[in-house]
């Protein structure tokens, strides 16, 4: 067998199954790779290894007694660093959290373990997930596999990282205006931000607890669909959970006919708007979309500048309250162009706030009826652009107005699908001119992933397979 790190997710689950390969040497794997990459790409803030290994011991032990927990046992998963494990330090990117332990587990975490999945440890992101690049001063920058020059996306920065350089088989990321989407596109993987409410937040560390979405990171449709399956549905311990039932994600997956599929796309006018290398990484995958069967037409957008300030005063205005005690005892603590973010919310009105969560169901209306009425899911690019660099991104460096320019844009195609809280899935497309990832986005109505995944899947079998080469450390 080959080196198992490289395996996918499914693939690693079906050999520790039947016995081709054992969890402690596919951890081993894993944690060799980590050892090698964590000081190019910074992708772990915390690696348990002596943790790792005695659980994946205790899987094979289970597997030789014919016991299987479900289907991720024996595999070595991470997830970044705001999802809470009783007894662990969770630090949320910060210097605040840096020695906090967790008194409690995650409804998230729970759930993997019941099916069998090893934890490895805690993911890099950018500080409060408050940053779409994985910039951060405490712990420093988050680097792309690909090119380590380059940022990864944030918030999520070590989950896209992590499991584009095959450190791990998939990891959880959490996502309030695009931070599964935004490292998943830069690092050339899948991931997931699911309908509102479809995956629990108990146990978790908010950001804006309107708009955050926990979501699977993957290298496949396949294997997104399979740490979905595990993950969904509802936990009476989150207020905002939905009660819809989980469909079968993966026997989804086994039509890959797109035969009668309708594919919204934007006006050209707005396609111009994107660089010409997103633009042709747009063209490139209708044409393959179209050869499997689906059919495209143009549809209305709605007015995204206005969601995003919608998107903004809601943030601004729950990030501010969670964090009003350590912004007045701990503000020195803080990155300052995050702490400014945070107080920015204190100068909202409550009426302000307020219209915002009205509006948001306004524009959740006329989105699905404008926009989605007559199509089965809309295309986009996750970001116009292709993937920047650390140094032009960084506004705790040199900053300036350009830089802050940059970054503003960088969610401009992301966070207005927060704000309607329909599902989104991010898919490679390619490579720009630089060899850095492009990612295009496949937004849905809600509830159904399903028929996302089942687009992904057949643009894997399909294509040349965009992600299942490894990134080079060189």
């Amino acid at each position: 067998m080959r080196d198992p790190a490289l395996l996918d997710l499914s693939e690693a689950a079906d050999a520790i199954a039947d016995g081709r390969l054992s969890s402690v040497e596919a951890t081993h794997a894993c944690i060799d790779r980590i050892e090698a990459w964590q000081p190019a790409i910074n992708a772990f803030i915390t690696l348990d290894r002596e943790r790792a290994l005695v659980q994946a011991a205790e899987r094979d032990r289970e597997l030789a007694r014919g016991q299987r927990r479900g289907p991720l046992h024996g595999v070595p998963l991470a997830h970044k660093d705001l999802v809470l494990r009783a007894g662990r330090v969770t630090t949320a990117g910060s210097k605040i959290m840096r020695s906090t332990v967790a008194d409690r587990t995650s409804t998230l975490l729970e759930r993997l373990d019941s099916a069998g999945a090893v934890d490895l440890g805690t993911l890099h992101m950018s500080e409060f997930a408050a940053g779409p690049t994985g910039h951060n001063v405490h712990y420093g920058p988050c680097r792309n596999p690909y090119n380590r020059d380059h940022i990864t996306g944030g918030s999520s920065s070590g989950s896209g990282a992590a499991v584009a350089a095959r450190l791990i088989y998939g990891a959880l990321g959490s996502d309030t205006g695009g931070s599964i989407r935004l490292p998943a596109a830069n690092n050339g993987i899948v991931g997931l931000k699911p309908t509102y409410g479809r995956i629990t937040r108990h146990g978790t560390i908010a950001r804006s607890w309107s708009l955050d979405h926990f979501g699977p990171m993957t290298r496949t449709a396949r294997d997104c669909a399979l740490m979905l399956q595990v993950v969904a549905g509802h936990d009476p311990r989150d207020a905002t959970s939905s009660s819809s039932s989980v469909p079968n994600y993966l026997a989804a997956l086994s039509d890959t006919s797109l035969t009668g599929i309708r594919i919204g796309i934007p006006k050209e006018t707005l396609l111009r708007e994107f660089d010409p290398e997103i633009t042709a990484a747009m063209e490139a995958t209708i044409r393959t979309l179209e050869s499997i069967g689906a059919s495209t037409k143009t549809v209305p957008l709605p007015n995204l500048k206005v969601l995003l300030l919608v998107a903004e005063t809601i943030i601004k205005s729950e990030a501010a309250t969670m964090h009003r005690p350590w912004l007045a005892t701990r503000p020195q603590d803080y990155a300052s162009q995050v702490r400014l973010r945070l107080e920015a919310g204190f100068l909202i009105p409550a009426t302000q706030y307020i219209d915002a969560l009205r509006l948001r169901a306004l524009f959740t209306r006329e989105f699905l009826d404008e926009t989605m009425g007559g199509i089965d899911m809309l295309l986009l690019p996750v970001m116009p652009f292709p993937v920047p660099t650390i140094a032009d991104t960084d506004v705790e460096g040199a900053g300036g107005e350009a830089v802050a320019a940059t970054v503003g844009r960088i969610t401009t195609l992301t966070r207005p699908f927060n704000l309607l809280g329909v599902p989104s899935l991010s898919v490679p497309a390619g490579f720009c001119a630089k060899g850095l990832p492009i990612g295009l986005q496949f937004v849905g109505h809600p509830s159904d992933e399903a028929q996302l995944l089942r687009i992904a899947h057949a643009l894997d079998r399909k294509s040349t397979r965009l992600n299942s080469s490894h990134a080079n450390i060189s």
